[in-house]
């Protein structure tokens, strides 16, 4: 009697009798035989029902358990099938391992909470499985981590972004949690039909509870918020405003560059051979090669450059005004976001005013979306919301997607993300 409490201690079954214990010389394992207890017989593997039996099965079968010392264990048990009202003919639940498994609750639990703290590499080989494994593991803990709590409750105020897992356009859309810095909901796909799943999943009544929504400005996004929570204050991302004003900097910066690129081609060719005193200039090409190593003095804020990226920035402003006036039109831009929301709207004004009578196409251009965009903007500004936290979370899914490689489905990615950056963490067996 002690020795089969001790044997329920160690492998952590509960609700079950252990018949017998023996070492299987063939496979250098311990093998553990078990059977539920009476009151968790013949129950569904999915509703755990009380079901009637409907055969034996496939006879005995064995579950992977946590080690024991260098030692594999196994618990090995009947499987019989049972007719549920359900869900038809199935596999008897077993209390110690999840439903479709072959591996214990804590083998599974240890597993999943290694994935979250430590490399593919470690939880290997210490584990002795597979990294596709791994992921069937990590997905099959969080269908019941997550099923068990209500990730959804109590939004107020939150994010939606879209990030790249995969090559061939292969995207995820994440929905993070303002007040908490939770990410509670995810999923493959950058459409509208994808961001109607998670007000679908929400429900009307928790949807009329968002009061702040903040977004890339992408109109797939802009479409279903309007659509399904129109009294939200819809706030537009800093960090994508200004980016929008850096990719119009740099079009410009290349726009420069190929026009002294063929100003320096029409130029007389120095001859063979080293140049010298006496060999011609060509002020041309070296104005193109300045622009072109140009791109980091331009895109990195003033506070941030170095004594030579300064120097560089002193001679654009002498060799190519128009340059130097899209960096400063781009620096507005982004000092308008660190101004009062008072002074913001008159600078925001003041600064498209500016931006239409440019002459430089590409911030005419920039102009008219951010008027298209004013209002949301100015939200951002008002409210002081943004999406850098949802950039964080996006960094960590990023590193997340690179352990994650070899996952079979994108499944076990999200299911790895959601255990790692949704404050559901599985807990190691034996730690409360």
């Amino acid at each position: 009697m002690r020795e089969t409490r001790i044997w329920r201690a160690l492998l952590g079954l509960e609700n079950t009798v252990v018949e017998g214990v023996e070492f299987d010389d063939d496979a250098g394992v311990i093998v553990v035989h078990a059977r539920p207890t009476a009151s968790r017989r013949d129950r569904c593997g999915t509703c755990r029902r009380r079901s009637p039996r409907f055969d034996h099965g496939d006879g005995r079968r064995r579950w992977r358990a946590l080690d024991l010392g260098s030692v594999q264990a196994f618990v090995e048990a009947d499987a019989p099938r049972v007719t549920c009202r359900r869900h038809g003919v199935t596999v008897a639940s077993v209390p110690w391992a999840r439903h479709d498994a072959g591996h214990t609750r804590d083998f599974d639990d240890t597993v999943a909470w290694l994935a979250t703290v430590t490399s593919k590499t470690a939880v290997t080989r210490l584990m002795r499985v597979a990294w596709r494994t791994v992921g069937s593991i990590v997905a099959r803990v969080w269908a019941d981590t997550g099923g068990a709590v209500d990730r959804l409750e109590g939004l107020a105020r939150i994010g939606i972004d879209e990030i790249s897992y995969r090559r061939g356009q292969q995207y995820l859309t994440v929905v993070v949690d303002h007040d908490s810095g939770r990410l509670v909901w995810a999923a493959p796909g950058n459409s509208a039909a994808t961001l109607r799943g998670f007000f679908d999943a929400l429900g009307p009544a928790r949807s009329a509870a968002i009061t702040h929504v903040s977004a890339d400005g992408a109109d797939w996004i802009a479409v279903v918020v309007a659509e399904r929570i129109p009294d939200a204050v819809v706030c537009a991302d800093a960090f994508h405003v200004v980016q929008w004003a850096t990719a119009a900097l740099d079009q410009v910066r290349i726009e420069a560059w190929r026009t002294a690129r063929a100003t320096a081609r029409s130029e007389p060719r120095p001859r063979r051979g080293p140049r010298t005193a006496n060999s011609p200039k060509r002020p041309a090409s070296d104005l193109a090669n300045g622009i072109k190593r140009s791109r980091y003095a331009l895109w990195k804020n003033p506070e941030d450059l170095t004594e030579r990226q300064h120097a560089k920035l002193a001679w654009i402003a002498t060799t190519d005004p128009r340059l130097h006036r899209a960096y400063l039109l781009k620096e507005g831009l982004r000092t308008i976001f660190q101004l009062p929301y008072d002074q913001a709207v008159e600078a925001l004004d003041l600064w498209l005013g500016w931006a239409r009578r440019c002459r430089i196409p590409a911030f005419t251009k920039l102009a008219r979306s951010i008027t298209k965009s004013r209002q949301l903007i100015l939200n951002a500004i008002a409210h002081r919301l943004s999406n850098a936290l949802i950039e964080s979370v996006n960094t960590k899914i990023r590193l997340i997607t690179r352990i994650a490689f070899g996952f079979k489905n994108v499944d076990a990615l999200i299911a790895l993300a959601m255990l790692s950056l949704g404050g559901h963490r599985p807990v190691l067996p034996g730690r409360n």
